[in-house]
Formats: C-alpha cells, sequence, structure tokens
C-alpha cells in the first residue's frame, strides 16, 4: 500500500525541534525526508543529554534521547555547507527535492547560496519552508528564537501559572516545548497546502513561519478574550477563565480533575458527592453563576473530594457520565489501557541499540496509514546512499568527497 506523500522527497536542512517535527510528520506519511547534518557534530539536540540512547550492552550512546523525538523515517547524510563542494551538493539534492525545510536565522542561509531565493532558481517547483523565531519581516527579525523565549514574550507564560497570591505564584513555561510543536504541525500543514497548490499551477513558493506568530495564533480564546474586552486574562493555575468547575481538586490520595462541561453535569455530580443542593443553589446552578461565584464554590468542593481516593471518586463519577481523571505521571500514561490499545508506543530495530521505542504518529488513516519504515538514524548513517541513488556520484566521486571533508 502505496504511503500519502510516496512521491514527494523533502530536503530537511533543519535542526532542534521545529523544523523536524515537520519533516518527521512528513516522513511518517511516507514522504523521503533527507536529514541534512554537519559533519562530525550533527544536529545539535543528538548532544542534549542525559537521557542518552542505550547500546544493547546498556552502555550509553552519542544520541540524547531528545534526538530520538524527532527524526524517525528519516535518512541522514552529513555535508558541511561551508564548504563550495557541500553547497553545490545541497544544490544538486535540492534539484531533485520537492521540498526544503529550513531553521536558519534570517538569511543565515543566504552567504551559501542556499536561500529560497538561488534553490528556486535551479527548482522553481521547489516549496521551500523557513522557521525562524521572528519571520522575515519586521523589527525583530534578526533575532534568534528560542521556545522558552517566545512561550515568554507570546503571552503563553502569563496566563500559565498559579495565580497571585497563592502558594508557587508566578507564571510558568509549558513542561515540553509546545511553541516548537506546534510551529512544526503549522509547518506540515503549510507544505501540504503548497504542495496541492503546486499540483494546479506548477509553481513552488517559499513559506514563512514564525515561532512567535504561532504563539500568538495559539493563544485562542484567550487572545478573543482579551480582544473582546481589553482586558489582560489573568493566570488562575489549573482552572479555566470561562468554565467553574474544571480544574485540579485534592483526594484522600492525591489529586484529580473535574472538568465539568454543563450544567446537567454539574447536578450529577453534587447528586454523587451527597450535596444535590449545591446545584439548585442560585450561586451555583448555571455556569455563568458558578464563574461569578468560583471563589465560594471552590473551597466547598475541595472539602468533598478530599474524603474519597482519586480511583473512587474516577469510578463513581464515570458512572454518572461526570468528566473526570487523574493526573498521571509518564510511567500511568504508558501503562494506561487506552494508550496500549492505541499503538501510542512503537518500538523499531536501531542498529547500536538492538530497539529504540518512541512514541507513534496520533493519525489514523484508513487508506494511507503512517508507515514506521526507519528509526531515527545515526549521524551520516546513509551518505554513501544518497548521494549515489540521488545524485547518482560512484564510489570513487564520494571517496574524494569524504578526503576532503565534505561529507
Amino acid at each position: 500500500m502505496a504511503a500519502a506523500l510516496s512521491h514527494i522527497r523533502v530536503l530537511d536542512l533543519s535542526r532542534i525541534l521545529a523544523g523536524p517535527w515537520a519533516g518527521q510528520l512528513l516522513a511518517d506519511l511516507g514522504a523521503d525526508v533527507i536529514k541534512v547534518e554537519r559533519p562530525g557534530e550533527g544536529d545539535d539536540t543528538r548532544g542534549w543529554g542525559p537521557p542518552w540512547l542505550q547500546d544493547e550492552a546498556g552502555q550509553d550512546t552519542p544520541v540524547a534521547a531528545y534526538y530520538l523525538c524527532a527524526n524517525r523515517n528519516k535518512r541522514s547524510i552529513t555535508i558541511d555547507i561551508t564548504q563550495p563542494e557541500g553547497q553545490a551538493l545541497v544544490k544538486q539534492l535540492a534539484a531533485e527535492s520537492d521540498v526544503v525545510l529550513e531553521n536558519y536565522k534570517l538569511d543565515g542561509l543566504k552567504k551559501y547560496g542556499l536561500d529560497y531565493a538561488s534553490l528556486s532558481a535551479i527548482n522553481p517547483r521547489l516549496i521551500y519552508c523557513s522557521i525562524t523565531g521572528f519571520g522575515q519581516t519586521g523589527p525583530y527579525a534578526p533575532r534568534a528564537g528560542y521556545d522558552f523565549l517566545i512561550q515568554g514574550l507570546g503571552g503563553l507564560m502569563s496566563l500559565t501559572g498559579r495565580p497571585d497570591g497563592e502558594e508557587g505564584a508566578g507564571p510558568m513555561k509549558v513542561g515540553v516545548a509546545l511553541t516548537d510543536i506546534l510551529t512544526g504541525l503549522y509547518a506540515s500543514n503549510a507544505v501540504l497546502a503548497a504542495l496541492a497548490w503546486r499540483e494546479q499551477s506548477g509553481q513552488g513558493q517559499h513559506i514563512d513561519l514564525a515561532l512567535l506568530d504561532v504563539q500568538v495564533a495559539c493563544l485562542a480564546n484567550q487572545a478573543l478574550n482579551y480582544l473582546s474586552t481589553g482586558e489582560s486574562p489573568r493566570r488562575l493555575g489549573n482552572a479555566h477563565p470561562s468554565i467553574v468547575p474544571y480544574q485540579d481538586f485534592p483526594t484522600a490520595d492525591g489529586y484529580m480533575i473535574l472538568a465539568i462541561g454543563n450544567d446537567g453535569q454539574f447536578q450529577r455530580f453534587c447528586t454523587e458527592a451527597g450535596r444535590p443542593e449545591l446545584s439548585q443553589d442560585a450561586r451555583f446552578a448555571t455556569n455563568r453563576a458558578r464563574v461569578a461565584h468560583r471563589q465560594e464554590l471552590i473551597p466547598l468542593l475541595r472539602r468533598i473530594t478530599v474524603t474519597r481516593t482519586t480511583a473512587e471518586w474516577i469510578a463513581a463519577l464515570e458512572a454518572k457520565a461526570v468528566p473526570c481523571g487523574p493526573i498521571n505521571t509518564l510511567a500511568d500514561v504508558f501503562a494506561d489501557p487506552q494508550v496500549i490499545a492505541r499503538g501510542t508506543q512503537v518500538t523499531l530495530p536501531h542498529a547500536q541499540a538492538g530497539t529504540v521505542s518512541l512514541v507513534a504518529n496520533p493519525m489514523k488513516l484508513s487508506a494511507t496509514p503512517v508507515d514506521y519504515r526507519l528509526p531515527p538514524p545515526q549521524l551520516g548513517e546513509h551518505s554513501d546512499s544518497i548521494l549515489q541513488d540521488v545524485l547518482g556520484l560512484d564510489a570513487a566521486a564520494i571517496a574524494a568527497l569524504r578526503e576532503q571533508g565534505v561529507v
């Protein structure tokens, strides 16, 4: 069965997370993704450990677990793009590719003749996706952008963390590099749109994606809360600005989440909790009233939730169709029967480690399913095969490039 993008070749010049995440998604959908890395060092995240990938003897390898999360299904070639011969190789690969992904600083590839203008002159059908911190225009365009900085600058941290006045109050970043991930998702969507347009027009195009733009776009309802009122939303910890009760609550042995989204669910919760009168109280009968009287309701509910264990609450409330759940560790997550049933963890053979465990792609396509062909590659693992099968170089030519330190 042919994969959806089996006819597409992607030249991935990106590193770290946002660009590689986009490349991995395209690779999972069947694209031939050629990852170009620096000789000797490779993608920065190869060294972002611990933890490290372990070999079959249980010894640490030079590859960090971080690298493994975003580079499945790719082939790795090492090319020194600072050398003219290396630049020539990348140009030849671009001529044979449909898409280029890169996340260098503004004009970072121009000095090597590997910018959009240069490569599109060689291949007018090329789709060239540039991912930067701040985009190709604007006063911040020359700056480097990192996820943590953008979470702060883009407003996400102002919404995340305990409210002022509570213990541990203050802004917090999200526990994963979420802005990078979201930018990778937007990038892959933009590439697919550009491929669809090319089918109609025959023309490639340049995609300008900025981490800051993505972060602001993904403020979603909170951005509209501000634009509609002119007031910046405040931090609410795990609470929701527009739904109550919709947050974490203490239990007899830990915490649980209540995600009550309508008045019927609240009534059923109150009945199960032995306090049906709360749902009849004018202060709490409707969501609008509960939001207005949040400060009165939440302490009442906390005194109720500590009377049972998390498991007891979840069993009782699920039986009443009241949305609730635990706050799982990652060990809990990967042992969860639903996560297991959905095949969320996959294992692939790996030359150094024997096998490597990865998180599956969540897209379930009935006709063109995700194909797990290759583990995250070792540095330069496919250099010779790429030079041979894509560019047609013979062994002598490859040996000469290696002698010069180009590959």
